[in-house]
């Protein structure tokens, strides 16, 4: 193979990424928005050593799990990888290909639990943060990435996020198009307006409406907001956050209330919780309900325990296990985070629950050289994964239990064969899909000492 050669190949797997895999002479060939019985006539655009990348030219014959992604910016947008492919597909998928990476990487042959999958695949995120980009006809729109890169794909509806949130995004961008409210540009870190973030309890009876701009306020404001009380009747505030910084973090630091208040309540586990822009909550909440339970089936509390929740986050899992155990410690190193898990601690009557706000390593060192020792640590760290020097930390803690909820199989993997030498033994993994049609998935891993 070389560059710019034009090849028809069979495809006979999928990666998590939703990229469909060829082999020919023994090398495999990654293909994006193709799926396994495909025959296409594949266009190779790069070839390396040991493995070569293309597009689909022409799709020659569909194979048996193919779809109508009835998405007019798919595959151009960058959030979901398996639009073109029947649920049940992506499931088998999903739970083939963590098991494949947790046993390469991380030598792991347990038997994986079947995956947890949704009742619904559609319609279930409840919070959007929208680029907003000038279009080729000058017009302002808001959109998503496109994959691995900031230029915005516009869609005139997400199917993964309520049909709402498409509403809202449209009465911003007219509201800037009539008042010339300057577009931000990248590159040249100039112009109002970034972001429009939006948020929506589980039930659709509230939500919250954040514009993030570069600069200090917006014209026309009330313009602006009673459009959007007209469109969304549950509408609870208008928000203003503010990021003058030349980032690629979407939320600035602080918010200005532009109307109503600044938080919407949702339910999770019988629990309430108050959410702002810049609380972590997760996007689909039914789901998080499901990976909650198994979480506290795997931590096996008995109401005697002590329990450590490293990134914590709000305190959405530990506050969800803290009737069932002695006490609980939650850590986390951002103090917005910190606040909102001690408000949601005071606002459910959960007195037993304490949370820290520093680094999870310097958190665990902390509690170990105090003395603390917890029964069960549960840990939630992001796609990076943990340092070893914490998993040090947490073995020499000595804790019964260790579960464990990652975003990435392939840190995850890496975590679990240092945990293995420290001790600790994987004893069961279910996969959860969190973010259908997207190449995201999580595992709950349940380790023991022995």
């Amino acid at each position: 193979m070389k560059k710019n050669d034009k090849i028809e190949l069979e495809i006979v797997g999928m990666t998590l990424q939703g990229d469909g895999i060829a082999r020919l002479g023994g090398v495999p060939v990654f293909v994006p928005a193709t799926c396994p019985g495909d025959m296409i006539r594949a266009h190779i655009l790069k070839v390396k050593a040991n493995c070569a990348f293309g597009k689909c030219a022409e799709l020659l014959s569909p194979g048996p799990q193919r779809i109508d992604p009835q998405c007019e910016a798919f595959p151009r947008c960058g959030g979901c990888a398996f639009r073109h492919i029947g649920y049940a597909a992506e499931l088998n998928i999903k739970q083939h290909e963590t098991g494949e990476i947790l046993r390469r990487i991380g030598g792991i042959n347990l038997e994986l639990e079947p995956i947890c999958g949704v009742d619904q695949p559609e319609r279930y995120r409840n919070k959007a943060m929208l680029p907003v980009h000038i279009d080729a006809q000058g017009v302002a729109r808001a959109g998503y990435y496109a994959r691995h890169s900031h230029r915005v794909v516009h869609s005139s509806d997400c199917r993964l996020q309520p049909e709402i949130f498409k509403r809202m995004a449209d009465i911003v961008c007219e509201w800037a198009q009539e008042t010339a409210c300057s577009i931000y540009d990248e590159a040249a870190h100039k112009g109002l307006l970034r972001h429009i973030y939006l948020r929506q309890s589980q039930n659709g009876a509230q939500a919250l409406a954040c514009l993030v701009i570069n600069g200090s306020t917006i014209p026309q404001a009330d313009r602006l907001i009673a459009r959007l009380r007209l469109v969304c009747p549950n509408l609870r505030g208008v928000l203003l956050n503010h990021n003058t910084d030349r980032t690629n973090v979407v939320l600035g630091a602080k918010n200005t209330i532009l109307w109503g208040e600044e938080y919407i309540t949702e339910r999770l586990c019988g629990l309430e919780f108050t959410l702002s822009p810049q609380s972590f909550f997760q996007v689909n909440p039914a789901q998080a309900e499901r990976l909650y339970h198994i979480a506290a089936e795997y931590a096996g509390l008995q109401g005697h325990e002590r329990v450590l929740d490293l990134y914590c986050g709000t305190g959405t899992i530990g506050l969800t296990m803290a009737h069932s155990c002695a006490e609980l410690i939650g850590v986390e190193s951002v103090s917005q985070a910190v606040e909102d898990a001690r408000r949601n601690a005071a606002r459910n009557g959960i007195a037993n629950a304490q949370f820290l706000c520093m680094d999870a390593r310097q958190a665990a060192t902390r509690l170990a050289n105090d003395g603390w020792q917890p029964d069960v640590v549960l840990i939630d760290p992001p796609r990076k994964g943990c340092e070893a020097s914490l998993l040090q930390i947490i073995a020499d803690m000595a804790p019964d239990r260790i579960v464990y909820i990652s975003c990435d199989p392939a840190t995850l993997a890496r975590d679990l064969a240092i945990l293995k030498t420290l001790g600790y033994q994987a004893q069961r993994i279910k996969p959860v899909d969190m973010f259908p049609r997207t190449g995201h998935v999580e595992s709950v891993v349940l380790m023991s000492r022995g």
